[in-house]
């Protein structure tokens, strides 16, 4: 069971650790001017374009967006770590990226407001939500359920939400949980999702010779290289070829169902590049994976439909496919297509996760999934290459990558306002924080700004 929050782990327990070091003390002010975070000065014009086709953003309100999103992923992260079992849940709303977090417990509410964001009272923590859904998802993995293509944590509705085409399915699947209809909203939903692989040619990387998916972000164990992809697009053993229709590589782990991920090790012919393509537009690059809060821009990269924008909706969602049930999905509002599975799913410069299915498409616009990276590097080991990881490793493999240079070093306590060098670049320092491995000022937008 996913027991934590996906924005309280992996990359993003850098905003936890950093900004929590004595209860809210530094967090940033929600509210503050955007523009800061070093990634949304520095968006790739693709990136920037397809948020303004799909959300309506000119290029500065789609930074200033990015900046918001960015800070707010850091309060809500502390305050999550502040408010304890009271917690239930954070989103951002608006172009503002306004951030609401939710609490079982009037008495936090000046300590919410206090750090910069809107306070919301509600009857259920999400502890007790999440809960309820992991007994769903505890039913579902011995059988998934009939005519319940999906459910999720809705934290905006304070509420597990089911959807399904028959409310007596609904029932029975809540019944077999033993969760308490109380907790519950049940909606009607002629979605059937599927997974994105069933289409041959095109882009991309294929399988055994046949099937098409997408590249989700390129990645390291050690020496070698290669990329995380969506676990329904192969099983360990299955070949690929890239988009040159040249050898490129094999699954070396993979899960489906249950879970959506998998890595391909690839030969030395291809080099891992921290980029997303851009589709004409500009290649994207990335930066890190910190995971961005609901209700955050994000965007998608895939071989059959290029870059499409949206919001995230809920995370920790579960969907139910032909093949079974996947749990610790994200749900979106992006638009994809069949061919798309495993493609890029990033907010700003932020790795979030790899496409894994949905319903609808982008003629018509649909719900899509994507299987958070961070879940996916730990389950087998991988390191994300990212503009402040070393593509090229050590000589000795057994030593740690030496750092290109600069005045920043780990273990050293900066103040908010601290100017440090690192690669050949300065960086001014936007929350107090004791520095440790892995947060390097070009890894951690929410806490250095480049100048």
């Amino acid at each position: 069971m996913l027991r934590r929050r996906a924005f309280a782990a992996g990359a993003a327990a850098v905003a936890v650790g950093a900004l929590a070091l004595a209860g809210l003390t530094g967090v940033a002010s929600a509210g503050q001017a955007a523009g800061t975070a070093p990634a949304a000065e520095q968006l790739s014009p693709g990136l920037i374009e397809a948020m303004r086709r799909d959300l309506g953003l000119d290029p500065g309100e789609a930074r200033a967006r990015i900046a918001g999103e960015y800070r707010a992923a850091a309060v809500a992260a502390a305050l999550e770590k502040s408010l304890g079992a009271d917690f239930a849940g954070a989103r951002v709303s608006g172009d503002s990226a306004v951030l609401t977090v939710a609490t079982t417990d009037r008495a936090d509410i000046a300590r919410i407001t206090g750090a910069g964001a809107r306070a919301e009272v509600v009857g259920h923590s999400l502890d007790r939500l999440e809960a309820a859904k992991a007994s769903l998802d505890a039913v579902a993995r011995k059988k998934a359920p009939e005519d319940v293509p999906s459910w999720y944590v809705d934290i905006s509705a304070n509420r597990l939400v089911v959807n399904a085409s028959r409310t007596g399915a609904a029932d029975g699947l809540l019944a077999a949980a033993g969760v308490p209809r109380e907790l519950v909203r049940v909606d009607r939903s002629a979605e059937q999702p599927r997974a994105y692989a069933d289409l041959r040619g095109g882009d991309a990387y294929y399988m055994n010779g046949s099937g098409r998916c997408s590249i989700g972000f390129p990645v390291k164990r050690g020496t070698q290289n290669g990329f995380v992809t969506a676990g329904h697009c192969g099983t360990p053993g299955v070949t690929t070829t890239g988009v040159n229709q040249q050898a490129q590589g094999s699954f070396q782990g993979s899960t489906f169902p249950g879970r959506d991920y998998a890595w391909v090790a690839t030969n030395a012919n291809w080099t891992p590049r921290a980029l997303v393509n851009g589709y004409g537009n500009g290649d994207v690059t990335v930066a890190g994976s910190t995971q961005a809060v609901v209700g955050s821009s994000v965007c998608r990269s895939g071989s059959t439909t290029g870059w499409h924008c949206g919001t995230i909706q809920q995370h920790g969602s579960s969907v139910t496919y032909p093949e079974g049930t996947i749990t610790g999905v994200t749900r979106t509002s992006v638009c994809a297509e069949p061919g798309d599975s495993g493609g890029s799913f990033i907010s700003g410069s932020q790795a979030q996760g790899v496409t894994s299915g949905g319903s609808g498409n982008c003629s018509q616009g649909g719900t899509t999934y994507y299987q958070p990276v961070n879940p996916a590097l730990a389950a087998y080991g991988l390191t994300l290459v990212t503009s402040g990881t070393p593509t090229d490793p050590p000589t000795d493999p057994t030593d740690p990558p030496t750092e290109p240079g600069g005045t920043w070093a780990a273990g050293t306590t900066y103040a908010a306002g601290a100017v440090v060098t690192y690669g050949g670049a300065s960086y001014r320092c936007l929350q107090g924080h004791q520095a440790q491995a892995g947060w390097q000022p070009p890894n951690v937008p929410a806490l250095w700004q480049r100048i």
